[in-house]
């Protein structure tokens, strides 16, 4: 490579860098920790990645691709195999009632939205979705945790109405761990596929629109607005995902399932030392 593209590279991803590293500050976290998972990471993908004839690549190969000595792919290789930087975030058992409550016939009125549920009743009732879809929780405490955070509504018969269909997370570090998972992840996985030279088949959807002539005092205006298009887009391709999951649902035969995701964000520059660069 040119050392003037790899340099053009490098610039980008410094670029990209300044937020993470914003992040990492906030939260306490130094350049020796984000280094060790930098590291983990690069060993990760050479030794899964650029093997031959579908074996891990072997330990002198990653040194010589990653930079890293012998002894130290061999160390951070021990500790991949030990799970010692995995981490899961699951659906949590509240995302998935909501998401049934949205997706199945049974919990739908006769416009395709979620049905005013009576609390409790063998089909069609708030109790039988909590049974099929909130493992082991009682509907009593699933409902209280519902409207804890707001996304149930109780009437005055007892009814159970659906306000809302995220959860959003709690603390700072759970909104964190889940962005970075289900946003930033998902965002950087296309683009790495899009520059992909050996790909097979047609690029994913990467798109973004961005102006640099908006006066700040229109920003709020702005924001409310982009909020509720971009929410109904989401809205919208949550109900395409929504069909699709519903479509084989009784073939337990179907075991070729991918993930997939699509993402929509707003953004404001904030950070000074790129304002000029734009």
């Amino acid at each position: 490579m040119k050392d003037d593209i790899r340099q053009q590279i490098l610039g980008a991803f410094l670029i990209a860098l300044r937020p993470i590293a914003r992040i990492l500050l906030r939260f306490g976290i130094g350049l020796r920790e984000f280094s060790e998972i930098s590291k983990t990471a690069f060993v990760e993908v050479a030794t899964n990645e650029y093997g031959l004839r579908g074996r891990p690549t072997n330990i002198s190969r990653v040194a010589v691709m990653t930079g890293l000595t012998r002894k130290e792919v061999r160390r951070i290789r021990e500790k991949i195999q030990k799970g010692d930087q995995s981490v899961v975030v699951k659906t949590t058992p509240l995302s998935e009632i909501l998401h049934r409550w949205h997706a199945e016939s049974e919990f739908l009125d006769s416009s395709g939205r979620p049905a005013i549920l009576p609390f409790a009743g063998p089909c069609g009732s708030f109790s039988s979705l909590v049974r099929r879809f909130g493992g082991d929780i009682p509907p009593g405490a699933m409902r209280t945790e519902l409207k804890r955070v707001g996304a149930v509504e109780e009437d005055q018969e007892g009814n159970l109405v659906a306000v809302s269909r995220t959860i959003f997370a709690d603390g700072p570090q759970e909104k964190l761990i889940t962005a970075l998972v289900h946003a930033v992840y998902p965002l950087i996985s296309t683009v790495s596929y899009n520059v992909d030279p050996e790909r097979e088949g047609e690029g994913w959807a990467q798109l973004s629109t961005f102006s640099q002539s908006i006066r700040r005092t229109d920003l709020p205006r702005l924001r409310r607005i982009s909020f509720d298009r971009l929410s109904e887009v989401a809205e919208s391709i949550d109900d395409l995902f929504m069909a699709y999951e519903t479509l084989h649902a009784r073939d337990d035969s179907a075991v070729d399932k991918d993930t997939v995701a699509v993402g929509v964000f707003y953004f404001e520059e904030k950070d000074k030392e790129m304002i000029d660069r734009w």
